[in-house]
């Protein structure tokens, strides 16, 4: 890492992290990183090229193959990465203030978010110590069990709005089934990952087991998810890039994991009280200030309560303080770019367009002392119709609408009208209620009475347009290895298929 001085800002100039440090990478072009409060640059990255990708793929396969890693012993490994999980702990401070800076979000947030990572890595050290391959009953006198091995070499693409969080997600997995990683973020938000790889290493994380190549989605971003050594791809974005990074991907038959575009469904009913499904909203809406897959950016409200839940919802969303991220009264930071700013005000537009009834926000916000800061209000949309776009379409930011319905099958043709499937909340005491609904909604993850809880137990992915398989869990940590099946003849009988002719009882 370099420092240059501008303008009496000091800039950091990373370049790509591969084999335990910092190397130059990308041509003449820089990519400034900005703070999203300010829009000031804090720091350059290269646009890494393709020999620069291929660069830190084949450090990631030499480690894998190599015995430093490829030939640790489990428990070995399993200590090693709750060592690694030491060292993030003890780093969290640092990396509270470095994430809160490269994305905008409240420090409060950063600080109950990424308190919890160190747990997925114990969590996954945990599954590898309990890991068992199989004995499987067959027919006849053979021994059949199966043996796993770990698929190779990991290229995860990460996003901008919970770059440690979702990073660690896939990060956990992969070590602690012996597979090593290539990871490209967000060039929005580089630089907790560059710092938590330096962070490992400093702990004890052999050379070339994670890497980090850094760029643009268009360029570093499709020059790995091409890249012909894959074994795996794991990104986290919009479903237009899961589309195009999968297809590459797919002609080398990586495995995927893809968890793409969102539009959460929230189904409030009239059995729940009304004070508590406005708090649980405005924490689901506006959380991340909106920028998650799960945002709960489809309020579906029975006409029993509507009135009420739209009053107090507009009202709860106005006295959202708005503001500086490090201040601790802040409740909601700015987007991340003035990209995604207009972005969120284009849909404002579409929905007084449409004829929807804008009953906070919808207009972009200055913050005294932070005039670059890309700040919006907190936005509703009531009256909203599900032929709308801002029913149908992704906003990606603090912005949600509240349609209404009759009964429970309104209210669930309502919620899978979508053709994403990621998360979906439910608002209920009635626990048949909860249970049948939460059976026959279209998702992935479905909360009764809470939103966006997860656990690193618990899998975490969509169906539809919000993509495939899981992250967490058994299932992601089994999804990083081979499966080998060993069919051994449990007896010592001669067998001539072709000079035995009574004895062909069977083919296979």
């Amino acid at each position: 890492m370099n420092q240059i001085q501008t303008h009496d800002i000091e800039i950091e100039q990373h370049g790509n992290f591969v084999d335990g440090r910092q190397v130059e990478a990308g041509g003449a072009e820089l990519i400034d990183v900005h703070d999203p409060a300010t829009g000031a640059v804090i720091a350059r990255i290269p646009n890494s090229t393709r020999e620069d990708v291929d660069r830190a793929m084949k450090s990631a396969r030499a480690a894998f193959e190599g015995k430093e890693w490829g030939g640790m012993d489990i428990r070995a490994r399993a200590r090693l990465i709750n060592r690694l999980a030491d060292a993030f702990e003890a780093n969290l401070e640092t990396l509270y203030r470095l994430e809160t800076r490269n994305n905008g979000r409240p420090i409060n947030e950063t600080r109950a978010q990424l308190s919890r990572l160190p747990d997925f890595f114990r969590y996954f050290a945990g599954l590898a110590l309990a890991r068992r391959d199989d004995v499987i009953p067959v027919e006849g006198n053979y021994l059949n069990y199966t043996l796993r091995t770990p698929i190779g070499v990991v290229a995860n693409c990460t996003p901008f709005n919970h770059p440690l969080m979702i990073m660690c997600k896939s990060l956990a997995a992969v070590l602690a089934s012996g597979c090593t990683t290539v990871v490209k973020p967000s060039e929005y938000t580089p630089l907790t990952t560059l710092k938590l790889a330096e962070i490992f290493t400093e702990a004890g994380l052999p050379n070339g087991v994670f890497n980090v190549v850094l760029g643009y989605g268009k360029d570093s971003g499709r020059f790995l998810s091409e890249h012909p050594d894959i074994n795996k791809l794991v990104l986290t974005g919009g479903t237009e890039a899961g589309q195009i990074a999968g297809s590459a991907a797919s002609k080398v038959f990586a495995h995927q994991t893809l968890e793409l575009g969102g539009k959460t469904p929230v189904l409030v009913f009239d059995d729940f009280n009304v004070d508590q499904a406005v708090n649980l909203a405005a924490f689901g809406a506006f959380i991340g200030a909106g920028q998650t897959c799960v945002c709960g950016s489809r309020h579906i409200v029975q006409e029993t309560i509507y009135d009420e839940f739209v009053e107090k919802l507009a009202i709860k969303a106005q006295g959202i303080r708005v503001g500086d991220p490090f201040d601790p009264a802040t409740q909601m930071g700015p987007v991340i770019s003035q990209r995604q700013r207009q972005r969120v005000m284009s849909y404002a537009q579409f929905g007084r367009d449409e004829g929807a009834r804008a009953i906070a926000g919808g207009h972009e916000t200055t913050i005294e002392g932070f005039e670059g800061g890309y700040f919006v209000q907190p936005t509703v949309f009531a009256d909203v119709r599900s032929d709308m776009r801002i029913f149908q379409e992704e906003v990606f930011g603090p912005f949600t609408s509240i349609t209404p319905f009759t009964d429970e099958a309104d209210a669930l043709r309502l919620a899978n009208d979508s053709p994403f499937g990621l998360g979906a909340a439910i608002r209920t005491n009635r626990v048949a209620r909860a249970h049948r609904v939460a059976r026959d909604i279209k998702a992935g993850i479905v909360w009764v009475n809470d939103h966006h809880r997860l656990d690193p137990a618990s899998p975490w992915g969509g169906v539809g347009l919000s993509g495939i398989g899981r992250e967490f869990g058994t299932e992601s940590f089994n999804d990083h290895f081979d499966v080998k099946s060993v069919m051994v003849a449990m007896n010592d009988e001669p067998q001539d298929w072709y000079g035995d002719p009574e004895g062909r009882r069977r083919l296979n």
